[in-house]
């Protein structure tokens, strides 16, 4: 599914933010990438999800090398992915139906099967019940759970996390991967960078330990 061949990622001589990586997550894993702050992990995601490009290496999506992809089209690597990001980004000026909408209708689908995909999303994540509220008007916790509604509303190959308990307390931060889990049993690839060790501890199946932008180990369990 995801195939990382000696990435090297520099922003400012003479430090590499990423340093020779190469991973091979399979269909249906449910991986950390997890590391101390400033270990690469976030430079990581925004690769994969081409935000930015490495200064070396290749990595092959699906079989497909993303950084071949013209820019034009980079649209289709993105309906592969589903991304929830640290700072959330939902549009606090739109409703929570719309933040989890606008991925639907920027691909064009029909508004009769956008209302039906986005209420079985906010109904996944316990919160069709709110989807006319705006995002202000939620706690911490629940605008996450928008954030990852917004992230499988197109049902998604590959869910992309960027420390998404990072803010929240102990008991939200197992309802949230609870929440992964579940996703990931239905046969979505999840990717979670993380530094909780008590989360890797309980959920973790396949975790890459990173360092100064060096993967130290990895494990299987």
């Amino acid at each position: 599914m995801i195939e990382v061949y000696n990435l090297w990622k520099q922003y400012q001589r003479p430090n590499w933010a990423l340093s020779g990586i190469s991973m091979n997550i399979e269909k249906g894993d449910f991986c950390f990438i997890t590391g101390p702050s400033g270990s690469g992990k976030t430079t990581l995601l925004k690769i994969l999800y081409r935000e930015i490009f490495p200064t070396q290496g290749q990595i092959l999506i699906d079989k497909r090398n993303i950084l071949r992809i013209p820019d034009h089209k980079i649209y289709i690597l993105r309906r592969l992915m589903g991304i929830v990001f640290q700072d959330f980004r939902l549009l606090f000026h739109k409703k929570v139906f719309d933040n989890v909408a606008l991925v639907l209708r920027i691909l064009g689908v029909p508004q009769k099967e956008i209302r039906r995909r986005v209420f079985y999303s906010l109904r996944m994540v316990n919160l069709h019940n709110k989807m006319w509220e705006y995002p202000k008007h939620l706690s911490y916790g629940e605008q996450q759970r928008v954030a990852i509604a917004r992230a499988v509303v197109n049902n998604p190959k590959i869910i992309l996390a960027d420390e998404p308990t990072g803010n929240l307390d102990t008991e939200l931060a197992f309802e949230i991967m609870t929440l992964f889990r579940r996703i990931n049993k239905k046969g979505t690839t999840v990717i979670i960078c993380t530094h909780d060790r008590e989360l890797i501890r309980h959920y973790g199946k396949k975790i890459y330990f990173l360092y100064k932008g060096k993967i130290l180990r990895k494990e299987s369990l």
